[in-house]
């Protein structure tokens, strides 16, 4: 693989998003590859799984060089729905997963990171689903992750605001379940270690409990989710929100 290691400890498998230089951003090839790093993690003895980042960041999402890749339907379609097998091979895996974050997890990233059973960050990690800010919503379950962490209300709150914030802030609206101030990947080590040496057939017994009931609203979420972001990427304040991205501005929207 090009983009993704994988490196198993005893009972422990990590999956490390390996595009350092690029804060780990995603672009079609890297999903397509992601896909079947999951499988191999699937495959796998392992029932503890670390999702991490290499470099700089945890994932600042998806890259630009994608706007263009995906521009006909099909293959935004395409795209749309490796990032729906993804999110769901994740959330739904019969293993324990744990995404550690330092940097930047934004976005499509931030959606990937809480698909995981449990969360920890850095203090000085940068959690934000600002997709408004380039007059689109969240998705890869955006949506759900949200309301499952934070509640309705509050979920709309952070969707529109495009708000970023650091690890104690996103601790204190439930967004991540830790925040580590030694080594983050030391901590995650530590605490996959734990696991493995846990009763893990309970543990998996009770997540499958709870995401097989969730499982039919998570699926639904992602094909509304694919549905309107295609309409969102041909309005007006979508074209206009990556024109200042580019041109390092300020946004001008219409509402159209």
């Amino acid at each position: 693989m090009n983009y993704f290691e994988l490196e198993q400890k005893d009972n422990v498998i990590h999956l490390r998003i390996a595009r350092g230089e690029k804060y780990n951003a995603l672009h079609v090839e890297m999903i397509e590859e992601f896909v079947t790093a999951l499988e191999q993690v699937e495959e796998n003895s392992a029932q503890v799984v670390v999702i991490s980042g290499k470099g700089e960041g945890f994932c600042a999402g998806g890259d630009v060089t994608m706007m263009k890749e995906v521009a006909e339907e099909s293959k935004f379609n395409e795209a749309m729905q490796n990032i729906e097998e993804i999110v769901t091979r994740i959330y739904s895996m019969d293993k324990i997963v744990l995404s550690a974050i330092h940097g930047p997890a934004v976005g499509l990233g931030l959606s990937i990171a809480l698909a995981a059973d449990y969360v920890i960050a850095v203090p000085d990690a940068r959690i934000s689903m600002n997709f408004i800010g380039i007059g689109l919503m969240p998705d890869g379950g955006g949506h759900f992750w949200l309301q499952e962490r934070m509640g309705t209300h509050k979920a709309k709150q952070f969707a529109w605001s495009g708000q970023e914030l650091r690890a104690k802030e996103a601790f204190d609206f439930n967004l991540i379940d830790k925040v580590v101030d030694g080594d983050l990947f030391e901590e995650a080590d530590a605490l996959a270690l734990k696991w493995s040496r846990s009763p893990l057939r309970s543990m998996i017994a009770t997540k499958k409990i709870y995401h097989q009931h969730g499982l039919h609203k998570l699926t639904e979420y992602l094909e509304k989710e694919r549905k309107y972001q295609w309409e969102l990427r041909q309005s007006s304040d979508h074209q206009e929100g990556v024109q200042a991205f580019l041109e390092k501005r300020r946004p001008e929207f219409t509402g159209n």
